[in-house]
């Protein structure tokens, strides 16, 4: 009897220290920023994952800004940006893509080009009909992006220059909720990344006659494009630096989200 107690209260102990312990030892990654790098941390998260099912990567948006500032907080372990981070030098820069943005319209609009300067007019609230600018008597509806954004950082570096944004109407920050409301609404336009816009119905307007093509972008032709960064706080290390060397490194999956890969650029971020 006293034997069956013994190995009985054996079987218990180890009952309950295999209950209290884990199988495994989890790794959680937390990303958050740009809309316009989400299809590609998203992707990158789920086959990285995949094939290293003891981490767990957690994946948002919110924009730019946000990115940066909650990396910067320590809120986030990764923070996506369309832009750089020159007021946080603690960040450490790391850059896995190219991606290109391009101005669309709602197909009932029936423009395939405007210019620099028409973009301008059109953006800055100078024009507010489609006949204005060569396109059909209608209202001119324009979607905006937050002042976070960093896809708007690059529109208005590459096309507003020193004209400001008009700041009435429409203002959404997701990619995705962008192109749905330009696909939906009759004489929309407005700014998103080729990773949303590329088959979404839209009309992907060229600029000065120059299209928004990832070959154009390559050689420098078409301006509006960024680094995507994806900042830590100081150099990445442990699973966090070899998921953001797989993300850079996954040349197949990079193309596939609509993004270029880096080493494909003929020309920098400087030259235009």
């Amino acid at each position: 009897m006293k034997r069956s107690a013994a190995f009985a209260a054996l079987l218990l102990g180890l009952s309950l220290g295999a209950g209290s312990a884990p199988a495994f030892a989890d790794t959680t990654i937390t990303v958050a920023g740009s809309t316009a790098l989400l299809p590609l941390a998203l992707d990158a998260a789920g086959a990285y994952q995949k094939a290293h099912p003891d981490v767990k990567i957690s994946v948002s948006g919110g924009g730019s800004g946000t990115g940066i500032n909650d990396v910067a907080s320590k809120a986030t372990d990764i923070g996506d940006s369309d832009i750089l981070a020159p007021t946080h030098p603690e960040l450490h820069d790391n850059r896995v893509a190219v991606i290109g943005f391009a101005v669309v319209t709602n197909p009932s609009v029936g423009l395939k080009n405007l210019s620099k300067a028409q973009l301008q007019d059109i953006f800055s609230g100078k024009a507010t009909n489609w006949k204005q600018v060569g396109g059909p008597d209608a209202k001119i509806v324009v979607v905006n992006r937050p002042r976070n954004s960093g896809t708007r950082a690059v529109f208005t570096k590459t096309i507003m220059g020193s004209v400001p944004i008009n700041e009435s109407g429409l203002t959404e920050d997701a990619t995705g909720t962008v192109v749905s409301i330009v696909k939906q609404t009759p004489g929309a336009i407005s700014y998103a990344a080729f990773s949303g816009t590329r088959g979404s119905g839209l009309t992907e307007v060229s600029i000065d006659g120059v299209a928004p093509t990832d070959d154009n972008i390559i050689t420098g032709k078409y301006p509006v494009w960024s680094y995507e960064h994806m900042f830590t706080m100081g150099p990445a290390s442990g699973e966090i630096a070899k998921f953001i060397a797989f993300v850079a490194g996954n040349a197949d999956l990079v193309r596939k989200d609509g993004f270029i890969v880096i080493n494909d650029m003929k020309v920098h971020e400087t030259d235009r």
